[in-house]
C-alpha cells in the first residue's frame, strides 16, 4: 500500500509518500510545496492543487491521509488553511484517491506516544521509524505529512479495524464489553 500524508498550509504544505509491505515502512518521497506569499490566494490554492495532483501521477498512492485543521490565529487564517486542505483533497479525490482525516493531537500521539509532542519530537520519531539517518533532511512540515501517513498506517492496521472492520461493528459483536 502506498500512502501520501498531507500537512496542508497556505505559504508550505508538507507531503510524505509511504509504502507498506506486511510490517515494513518504506520512504518513497518527502519535501515541502513552498508558494508564494505575494501571490494571490487563489493562486497559490491552484498550485497546491497541482502539485499534489502531480505526486499522485508519480507515485501512485492507494490512499491520502491529510492533517485537519483545528486551530488557527484568527479567522482569516483558519479560512486559509482550511482552504488548503480542500485544495489537496480535492486533487485527490479528482484522483480517485481516498481521503481520510486527522487531528494534529491523533497524529502526535500515533506517532510518538503523546499528543503534545512538539514538532521536533515527531521529526525525531518519523525519522526513526522510517529509518532516515540525518533528521536535519527532513523538514517540519514533511516529517508532519510523513506523521500524517504514518497516523492512517496505524490507524489501517490496528487490531481491532482488522477483526471487526471498524468500531461500530466492534460495539455490536460485543456490547458487554462497553462501559
Amino acid at each position: 500500500m502506498i500512502i501520501l500524508g498531507i500537512d496542508p498550509g497556505s505559504l508550505v504544505t508538507g507531503f510524505g509518500v509511504i509504502e507498506t509491505e506486511g510490517n515494513k515502512e518504506k520512504l518513497l518521497a518527502q519535501g515541502i510545496i513552498r508558494l508564494n506569499p505575494t501571490d494571490s490566494h487563489q493562486n497559490r490554492l491552484r498550485r497546491i492543487y497541482q502539485e499534489i495532483a502531480a505526486l499522485i501521477q508519480l507515485h501512485l498512492p492507494d490512499t491520502c491521509a491529510i492533517e485537519m485543521p483545528i486551530y488557527g490565529k484568527n479567522a482569516q487564517s483558519m479560512l486559509k488553511l482550511g482552504r488548503a486542505q480542500a485544495a489537496a483533497m480535492l486533487a485527490s479525490l479528482n484522483h480517485q484517491v481516498p481521503v481520510t482525516e486527522y487531528t494534529p493531537k491523533e497524529v502526535k500521539k500515533a506517532v510518538t506516544g503523546n499528543g503534545n509532542a512538539s514538532k521536533e519530537q515527531v521529526r525525531y520519531m518519523i525519522c526513526s521509524i522510517l529509518s532516515i539517518a540525518e533528521t536535519e533532511t527532513v523538514g517540519l512540515d514533511a516529517s508532519d505529512a510523513l506523521a500524517v501517513g504514518l497516523c492512517h498506517l496505524h490507524r489501517c492496521d490496528s487490531p481491532v479495524k482488522k477483526r471487526h472492520g471498524s468500531w461500530e461493528s466492534f460495539i455490536r459483536a460485543n456490547p458487554g464489553r462497553i462501559v
